[in-house]
């Protein structure tokens, strides 16, 4: 057999090394899509086979210091479409938009887009959810439509703590108060929804769907009680309403500590609805708003002025009969005095006298006790939104701003600032930093951060805030300015104020303008609590003992109850509208008479802080009838303790959370 010619073999072995070659390449490639790319490739596959959504995180609740939670997250459903697999929007939008109350215009403006995902309504109501899945029934994925589970935060208390609360958006992201403060903590980590899609990208079952991923936020507890809180909102909406005010605010205080245990502001809101109210209600006026202090101002001149010695205690002071000329200026008492002891100057509220003390107190030194007690810098709080306050330079006070300052006038504060001065007093001279929240936990629970009592600094000794607390005692006797802030069985150290508001338009003070102001503490032998009241612009009585004080025996004489922290001794009795002249008896000792059959009636047990259960047990001892509302502790009750019901009369115990 011939060999094959030379040209021949040589193209032999051209194909035979090129399909070698070939083969070399095919095995590479297989090699580089098997085994180097392959996860890369198999993740593509997978994302081509699945839709992914990312999910708003689930925020950590926010509880009140006993546990109650006052904010929390539920699980709700969102409605979402894929416009590309809508074949009739105009339809779909049609029998969607009654249920999700908007217009079909506007559905089908959404349905029409060349988008793979759009949100129609976020975090329905259940029953909305359920009324979809009725009108659709399984065309619903064959619709284009779908749900996924989402979180939805809810306030269980409604108005309660609203303003310390805040609220947040549809984001979510904190828009006020705390959930804004520590919206970091609380957010914590997005999930993602993973749903099975087919070969056209369309999302098949809801079983196919799974969320992976996200962490829950970390959890707030509180320093507030929230039942001292609904104590404080109920009496402030009460004093708003009833002498026709604008607005006002309540801030209670523990002074060995700086906890705060109730911020309440009016107008308030419900934060369930928080984007339907306006900017104003949803103001925390506590530490946003400032105003001029008025009498309320008074102690912390006093504790300057006995702190330097530059009065004594039996020293008279000559109030002029009731007017006083200064820097061409007059100033006016609301009753002519002449010779007033220092106590006595507080008592009666004298301004005539406490700008004579301040003017030997001197501009420089009065101006560094008014800084040291906190006044024209923010507190602290942590809650967003705090002001400063207003306080001028001494190099710019004229003699009339002197004299002016000295009775709190020409100087602005917030009223969680004059709280937390008074505070100072209550506590021995130590300024604490005001705080909300106690502590930080983690989901499961486990303590991330504690929050402890931080002393800013000492302002005045001990000696001289002890003096200062018996003079404040003074005001709330018989004929002091504050002696409708009296409560029975307990003494009550407080300070009247009455300040006119400036008038935007003029510069000057308006001529009916006031802003009605009472701060106090209480017992004041033993502070418990410190409480300020103001109330902006009532209307008829304006003064802070007509208006303020009241609100404060109130709010005091509860929310004592509620601590467990009974009366002891006796103390003079006020009535709403006159001073009284005789003591009454102790409440400690009209308890075990609850029940007496008098000849108007029977003497109401005090029932405040009790349980429904202990009210009912007090009732059939006593043979009771009264009408029960509500559930939790005794935060109300007509008529007061000691106090005689009336045949024909209705008695009535209102507990609350």
């Amino acid at each position: 057999m011939a060999a094959p010619e030379p040209g021949i073999q040589r193209r032999i072995r051209f194909f035979g090394i090129l399909f070698v070659l070939a083969f070399l390449a095919i095995v590479a490639r297989s090699v580089y899509l098997q085994v180097i790319i392959a996860p890369e490739l198999q993740q593509h596959a997978e994302q081509q086979s699945q839709r992914i959504i990312k999910l708003a995180p689930q925020r950590g609740s926010i509880f009140d210091r006993n546990g109650g939670k006052l904010a929390g997250s539920l699980d709700t459903e969102s409605l979402y479409a894929d416009p590309l697999e809508v074949e009739d929007p105009a339809a779909v939008a049609k029998r969607l938009a009654p249920l999700l109350k908007t217009t079909p215009q506007k559905l089908e403006q959404l349905l029409s887009r060349d988008k793979r995902f759009v949100w129609l309504e976020r975090k329905l109501e259940p029953a909305v959810a359920a009324q979809i899945r009725e009108e659709f029934g399984k065309q619903l994925v064959s619709s284009g439509l779908n749900f996924v589970t989402e979180s939805k935060r809810y306030y269980p208390q409604s108005q309660v703590a609203s303003h310390v609360l805040g609220f947040i958006g549809l984001d979510p992201k904190g828009l006020e108060g705390l959930e804004l403060e520590y919206d970091q903590l609380l957010q914590g980590e997005p999930g993602l929804l993973v749903s099975a899609c087919d070969a056209k990208r369309r999302p098949m079952a809801s079983e196919g769907q799974e969320i992976v991923g996200g962490e829950k936020g970390r959890n707030l507890y509180l320093t507030v009680d929230r039942s001292l809180q609904y104590i404080a909102e109920k009496e402030l909406a009460r004093v708003v309403k009833d002498s026709g005010a604008v607005g006002g605010t309540v801030v209670m205080m523990e002074p060995a500590s700086g906890r705060i245990l109730a911020l309440a502001s009016q107008p308030d809101y419900n934060p369930n609805a928080g984007g339907q109210y306006r900017p104003q209600a949803r103001r925390n006026r506590t530490v946003t708003d400032v105003y001029e202090p008025g009498s309320t101002f008074k102690p912390f001149l006093m504790a300057g002025v006995l702190e330097e010695g530059v009065a004594t205690l039996s020293e008279k002071i000559y109030c002029e009969n009731g007017s006083f000329t200064v820097g061409g200026k007059t100033i006016r008492d609301h009753k002519g005095y002449k010779d007033l002891t220092l106590e006595e100057v507080l008592k009666h509220s004298s301004n005539i006298g406490c700008a004579k003390l301040g003017k030997r107190l001197g501009r420089e030194r009065f101006y560094s006790y008014i800084r040291d007690f906190g006044f024209g810098e923010q507190t602290g709080i942590d809650l967003p939104g705090e002001v400063s306050g207003i306080l001028r330079s001494p190099s710019r006070w004229f003699e009339i701003d002197l004299a002016n300052i000295s009775f709190g006038q020409g100087v602005s504060v917030t009223p969680l600032q004059i709280t937390t001065a008074m505070a100072a007093i209550a506590n021995g001279g130590l300024l604490m930093e005001p705080y909300i929240v106690e502590r930080i936990t983690d989901a499961e629970g486990n303590k991330l951060q504690q929050r402890l009592p931080q002393v800013r600094r000492r302002v005045v000794s001990e000696e001289t805030a002890r003096i200062v607390r018996d003079m404040m005692v003074s005001v709330t006797e018989t004929d002091g300015t504050g002696s409708r802030g009296a409560l029975l069985g307990y003494q009550v150290a407080g300070k009247t104020g009455t300040a006119q508001k400036v008038d935007p338009v003029t510069g000057g003070y308006s001529p009916d303008k006031r802003v009605s102001s009472f701060v106090g503490f209480v017992p004041a032998e033993s502070p418990a609590l410190v409480i300020s009241v103001t109330v902006d612009e009532p209307q008829g009585k304006t003064y802070g003992g007509l208006v303020a004080a009241p609100v404060f025996a109130r709010i005091a004489g509860q929310s004592l109850s509620h601590l467990n922290i009974l009366p002891k001794g006796s103390v003079i009795a006020v009535s709403e509208t006159e001073t009284a002249n005789e003591p009454l008896p102790d409440l400690a000792a009209l308890i075990p008479d609850a029940g007496t059959v008098t000849t108007d009636g029977v003497i109401m047990p005090n029932f405040y802080g009790m349980s429904y259960r202990q009210v009912l047990r007090v009732m059939e001892e006593n043979n009771l009838n009264l009408k029960l509302s509500g559930s939790g502790q005794v935060v109300e009750q007509s008529p007061a303790p000691g106090r005689t019901i009336h045949y024909g009369k209705e008695a009535w115990v209102r507990l609350g959370a």
